[in-house]
């Protein structure tokens, strides 16, 4: 709904505000009126009237012409879905358009394709809230000032815009695979969207290993999604998860998706990380899994992505291709101290190495820099069992 007030009124505070407020007069109304045969439709018609009382109240020229527009556009309450994805993925290329820095692109898109606020973004980029709502507010006004065109770019323009595209749709679902906060691990809507998202991309780019890739690591790591928590939403890793339960379909998809990019020869990150997922997906067990195969990925991936993130991915394979010793020296130096997966991947090897001590620790370090409650019980579950 926001992608599509943008559309129409060309301001991004407009469109948010105007849909904040619409939801809020929803949240009256619908209790005592009951709810409308078109909630989408509805929200969006408030939204928009809203808007446009604002831009009245501001009275400026800019205003009264943005405001005309706004009002020669019918509403289509009848079909609104298609419309809004299209804005969706419009949206995603003005947000992440060149005239804009690296991280505010993938930050200003995250906080609107995303649903995240400030503090989770912040989080993710290991700043303080206020510097990123500070980057969020200049994305915004550049856009507004200079005029960034609000469409999908022509084919010449695709591929200057592709990668913080793909980081962005990729952000997207892992907020959703494991939430930042809240009770749940999973955000099923953030998953469903990027996933989404990434066919759009497919569609639009079918050329593009690094597109098909990305749609294929997606629907890799979502085909376990049944299989991740226990009725009570207790989190299950991997090597413990049911594998009958992990959907087929989407197996098979992802996986005719990664033999199409080894056709082309030209790998990238996402591709690579889609054949990791591919591997495992081939074992039918844990104990299957051909590990020497996923570390020489990790090894490969490491060249193209040479992160600390991908480091303490490639340390798991490591362990269990050459021991824990070995990958606890691989991660001791990684500056990742504030990002919890490193202490929860440092506490299991700790404890396979006979550290339980230090396991401790590691566990309640790991549990301190948690917001998310399914993973903090998980946590405290493996730290007590020590």
């Amino acid at each position: 709904m926001i992608a599509s007030l943008i559309r129409r009124f060309g301001d991004i505070d407009v469109a948010e505000e105007a849909v904040q407020e619409a939801f809020v007069v929803a949240t009256q109304r619908w209790p005592k009126d009951g709810v409308p045969p078109n909630p989408g439709g509805w929200i969006t018609t408030t939204a928009r009237n809203r808007a446009i009382d604002r831009l009245r109240r501001e009275a400026s020229r800019h205003d009264r012409h943005v405001q005309a527009l706004a009002l020669s556009e019918p509403d289509d309450l009848t079909e609104p879905d298609r419309e809004m994805h299209d804005d969706r993925l419009r949206l995603i290329f003005t947000c992440c358009h060149p005239a804009l820095a690296p991280e505010a692109q993938i930050a200003l898109t995250l906080r609107l394709l995303g649903g995240l606020e400030a503090p989770y973004i912040a989080r993710a980029f290991l700043v303080s809230e206020a510097t990123m709502a500070k980057r969020l507010v200049r994305a915004k006004r550049k856009i507004r000032d200079a005029k960034i065109p609000y469409r999908v770019p022509s084919s010449a323009e695709l591929a200057d815009r592709l990668r913080p595209v793909l980081a962005v749709i990729y952000l997207i679902f892992n907020e959703g695979y494991t939430a930042t906060e809240g009770d749940a691990l999973i955000r099923e809507d953030l998953c469903t969207e990027a996933v989404r998202l990434g066919r759009v991309l497919a569609e639009l780019m079918p050329d593009e290993p690094e597109v098909l890739g990305l749609l294929a690591l997606l629907l890799l790591i979502e085909a376990r999604h049944d299989a991740r928590t226990r009725s009570d939403g207790t989190m299950i890793l991997l090597p413990d998860q049911d594998r009958t339960r992990w959907d087929r379909a989407l197996i098979d998809e992802g996986q005719a998706l990664v033999r199409r990019c080894l056709q082309r020869n030209r790998p990238g990150p996402y591709q690579i990380q889609a054949a990791i997922n591919a591997v495992h997906r081939d074992a039918a067990t844990a104990a299957d899994t051909d590990w020497g195969q996923v570390l020489a990925l990790y090894d490969q991936l490491l060249f193209f992505a040479p992160t600390p993130i991908v480091a303490l991915n490639r340390a798991v394979a490591v362990a269990e291709v050459h021991g824990p010793a070995l990958a606890l020296a691989a991660i001791d130096d990684l500056a990742l101290d504030d990002y919890h997966l490193l202490h929860a991947t440092r506490a299991d090897l700790l404890t396979r190495v006979g550290r339980r001590d230090d396991a401790r620790r590691a566990y309640d370090r790991a549990y301190e820099l948690t917001t998310n409650a399914a993973e903090r019980r998980f946590l405290a579950a493996k730290r007590d069992a020590l």
